[in-house]
């Protein structure tokens, strides 16, 4: 499967996968992740999303100060463990590539250990730890 830029009739599926994708995280993390609370109609109209099949998977990342930024990276519960996650961050570096930026920057929730074990398998080194916008998170980076 190829990731394809989300437009606007995409909205109700990308709330709904990262809704379905960060609600299990809902009770250990006492609030609800940061994802689900994102404004995806204007990250879709600004280009920043980017979705597999019909919604199976979501990712949004944006370019900034010379590195590109991986926000949101999310599958249906039952799209997981397909590697959609791997293409989508995957597609995430190539467009970091193609703009000539030298970076991908990220964080997750340290409760998501799934996601860091993911970024860590793809090369990405954590760089910091701790508490950023009232939740503990884990930030990573690959250098290319």
């Amino acid at each position: 499967m190829t990731p394809r830029l989300a437009r606007g009739l995409d909205l109700d599926a990308v709330q709904a996968c990262v809704v379905a994708a960060f609600e299990p995280f809902v009770a250990g993390i006492g609030r609800r992740p940061a994802p689900m609370d994102d404004d995806y109609a204007t990250m879709i109209a600004q280009g920043e999303v980017w979705v597999v099949g019909e919604g199976e998977a979501v990712m949004a990342c944006h370019a900034a100060d010379g590195i590109m930024h991986l926000d949101v990276l999310a599958a249906l519960p039952s799209a997981q463990g397909r590697g959609l996650g791997r293409l989508l961050v995957a597609h995430c570096e190539r467009l970091a590539h193609a703009s000539g930026l030298a970076a991908v920057e990220l964080y997750t929730n340290a409760a998501m250990s799934g996601a860091q074990h993911l970024y860590a398998a793809l090369g990405y080194t954590e760089v910091a730890r701790g508490a950023h916008e009232g939740f503990m998170r884990v930030f990573y980076r690959k250098v290319f």
